[in-house]
Formats: C-alpha cells, structure tokens, sequence
C-alpha cells in the first residue's frame, strides 16, 4: 500500500504556552530523527485543560485517534491548558517532561496501530519510558 503522506507533524492552538510549543517543536525534530512515521500522524497541542475521548467520552489528557482505515491519517490531540500549574507544583522540566510522555505515550498507541495491535495501555506506557529515557540522555532540560 502506497501512502500519500509520511512524517509527524506538530499544529500548535493558538493560547498554547510559548514554552511548551518549543519544547514539543524541539522533540518532534529529535523524533523525526530516530524514528520512522511511515503514515503521517499530527500532535495537536490543545489549550484545553482536558480533552473529550472520543470513543469513551472520558474527560483525559492526551488522545490518539485510531481510523479503521489505513488510508486515513491518525492523529494525537494534548492537552496543555494546565502547564502554568504544573510547573508551580512540579517544576518545568518535571512538567515539560510529562506533556513530551503524553506525546509519546499516545504515539506507543500509533505504532500499535500500525502493526494492526490491540491498543494497550501498558504496551503504550513502555514505550513512553523508552524513549523519554532516550531523549533525556541527549540534553540537559527537555
């Protein structure tokens, strides 16, 4: 099967904190680098403080939408409304290191997509571990 489009792709909303917006803009370069994106899949960076799960309606995070066709593109939505708290409670890296997880935790679930697996949290969180590992041996701050 031939795709039309390849890549990751980061669409920042308007509102969207300065300083997320480099540090996934920052991360997406490093991953276009490592890791191959053979169908495009797009991060949106929401400024909602939660995002609507389209398939269960929960109120999470980060989403991945899966489209049963493989001609259709996937994409992530994250949200990002909460960074300002975060980094009061957590710090920024420890809270730019948690939306970059989210991230990928939802690009675990891409890949699962790709090779036509269950999506699975767990496998999904192993990945998030993985490669937020391998990032953060390559700079001092994300």
């Amino acid at each position: 099967m031939n795709y039309p489009r390849n890549g990751l792709r980061i669409r920042t909303e308007s509102g969207v904190h300065p300083e997320v917006k480099r540090a996934c803009l920052e991360f997406a370069k490093w991953l276009r680098t490592e890791y191959n994106f053979p169908i495009r899949v797009v991060v949106y960076l929401k400024r909602d403080y939660q995002i609507k799960n389209r398939y269960t309606k929960e109120l999470v995070s980060a989403t991945f939408f899966a489209p049963y066709d493989k001609n259709e593109e996937p994409y992530i939505r994250v949200a990002t409304g909460d960074y300002l708290e975060m980094v009061d409670d957590r710090g920024q890296d420890n809270t730019l290191a948690a939306i970059l997880g989210s991230i990928v935790h939802e690009l675990g679930h891409y890949y699962q997509w790709l090779d036509d697996q269950e999506l699975d949290e767990e496998g999904a969180d192993e990945c998030r571990e993985e490669i937020i590992e391998e990032y953060e041996s390559t700079r001092e701050h994300p």
